[in-house]
């Protein structure tokens, strides 16, 4: 494009076309197909999220089937109380109220057996009691007349709701009754509230409570019978699996922290997963604690009695926690940019191992006892082997401070200062000479968190052994002690040996 100028003072513009054969000129869309294509990439986005969706409901439906048997128990359960409002005489037994049992099932039905067994005992007694006295004082507030009758009504809601709301700040009725003190305002206060209004309340309040034992009994008899879920059973189950983990994941750090000094650094998953297994030890505590919570609530099932001591997993739990965060302790010593020399290393990479080894066999035999509900005969041997490599450990500590403090050498220049010059070569030199002190603390830090993490495997041991005496676990026989007792020296002998050689 160019601008010209003519004689007469014109100005004029104009543009040269150049010809390009290797460009194609596009038409430019319109309306219709843009809407088109917009259109058809949002059907295609959706169609890969909600494609997206139905493999992850897939996959948690195969991971844990017991997911999909609780919603088909569900609409069982509303399918069946539902017949209340499709059958004629059942809805005129109950009247307008059969809804709530529709109500009661949906909210009371849950996934764990002894959940459902503390909503719905909640419910019914809360709706009960709530009821009973909501009919007393309707009575009262009828019998005073017209005139204080909606203020007896109100301050009788005023003082019930109030102090049932305070009660739920409180501890232990929050853990166990909680639900109902909730139902037990609800419910009073609609009753009241209607009655002031409605002239049968009696019979409305017994078409109400009816409806809601129907929905309760239901839900409880469906639970229970069909492929039941226990609390009990699932804090049983969680407990021993912590245990493993933990045991596996003091192997993994102790292994970890020495042979990176070794300069193995290579990746496993399966291995990280067990060096982390220590996570979730420290986020199951409330998992734990509404596992115990509905597992008193259950009746006698498997081989747990009624008055199952379920408060002592909770301690049980709670010895663990406190190991695990020594462990996670421990796990930050090995990305530490303080590093302990490799020689230093080296002299208590083998009791290190052997006593976090034998403090691993300790764990892994406390959850072989919680498993079998049997007592052991070799915890007490393995705790001794735990204390014994504890006391070998100590005792090579005892040896660091020398390497650190500078040793009297020969006076220069004298013969024995050059012999000893020329016998002061590699391995040697390093034992002689001094090592700084901060390269030494890292090497402590391990040993040190090593013997406070067999400290609270005691207390572990301890919490065990009271679980033991309280759920009266089978005794071990004479013969049994015994066999186990040899195969545990059997064993020691045969390892002595090698750590012998290890220390050489």
């Amino acid at each position: 494009m160019a601008l010209k100028k003519e004689a007469a003072g014109i100005w004029e513009w104009s543009i040269r076309v150049t010809d390009d054969s290797s460009k194609v000129l596009v038409p430019k869309e319109g309306l219709a197909c843009r809407l088109f294509l917009g259109l058809r990439g949002l059907l295609t986005r959706l169609y890969l999220k909600l494609s997206k969706f139905l493999q992850n409901a897939w996959n948690i439906g195969c991971n844990d089937p017991r997911k999909v048997i609780h919603c088909l128990k569900v609409g069982m359960a509303l399918t069946a109380v539902s017949i209340f409002y499709y059958m004629r005489p059942l809805y005129e037994g109950v009247g307008g109220n059969a809804m709530w049992a529709v109500m009661t099932v949906v909210v009371v039905f849950e996934n764990t057996v002894g959940a459902t067994l503390y909503k719905c005992l909640n419910r019914v007694c809360g709706t009960f009691l709530a009821g009973f006295i909501a009919v007393g004082v309707h009575w009262i507030a009828s019998q005073s007349g017209e005139k204080f009758e909606p203020f007896i009504v109100g301050v009788s809601v005023f003082v019930l709701a109030s102090a049932a709301t305070f009660s739920r700040f409180i501890p232990s009725i929050k853990a166990r009754f909680d639900y109902g003190a909730m139902i037990f305002i609800l419910t009073f206060s609609l009753v009241s509230v209607s009655g002031y209004r409605v002239d049968k309340l009696f019979d409305m309040a017994h078409q109400r409570l009816s409806t809601i034992i129907i929905g309760t009994s239901l839900c409880i008899v469906i639970i229970m019978i069909i492929c039941p879920i226990w609390a009990g059973q699932e804090l049983y189950m969680l407990i021993t699996r912590n245990m493993d983990k933990l045991a596996n994941s003091l192997d993994g750090c102790v292994a970890d922290y020495f042979s990176r000094s070794e300069g193995i650094t290579g990746s496993n998953k399966e291995a990280d997963k067990n060096l982390l297994g220590y996570k979730c030890v420290l986020s199951s505590k409330a998992t734990e604690e509404t596992m115990a919570n509905f597992a008193r609530w259950e009746p006698a099932h498997g081989r747990f009695n009624f008055r199952h001591p379920w408060n002592q997993y909770l301690k049980i739990g709670a010895a663990m926690r406190s190991c695990a965060y020594c462990i996670e302790a421990l796990n930050g010593c090995i990305n530490s940019e303080n590093k302990a020399p490799e020689h230093l290393k080296k002299r208590i990479s083998n009791i290190c191992t052997e006593v976090s080894s034998n403090s691993s066999s300790v764990i892994k035999e406390l959850a072989t006892v919680i498993k079998t509900m049997k007592k052991s005969s070799s915890v007490d041997f393995l705790v001794g082997q735990m204390n014994s490599a504890v006391q070998e450990l100590q005792n090579d500590l005892k040896s660091l401070p020398g390497l650190f403090i500078p040793q009297t050498l020969p006076e220069p220049g004298t013969p024995q200062e050059k012999t000893t010059e020329a016998n002061l070569t590699g391995a040697a030199a390093a034992s002689i000479l001094p090592v700084p002190l901060m390269e030494v603390i890292p090497l402590v830090t391990l040993a040190s968190l090593l013997i406070e993490i067999t400290t609270r495997i005691e207390g572990i041991v301890d919490a065990v052994e009271k679980l033991s005496d309280l759920a009266h676990f089978q005794p071990v026989t004479d013969e049994k002690i015994k066999k186990d007792n040899k195969n545990v020296q059997d064993q020691r002998k045969e390892d002595e040996p090698m750590r012998t050689l290890q220390r050489v």
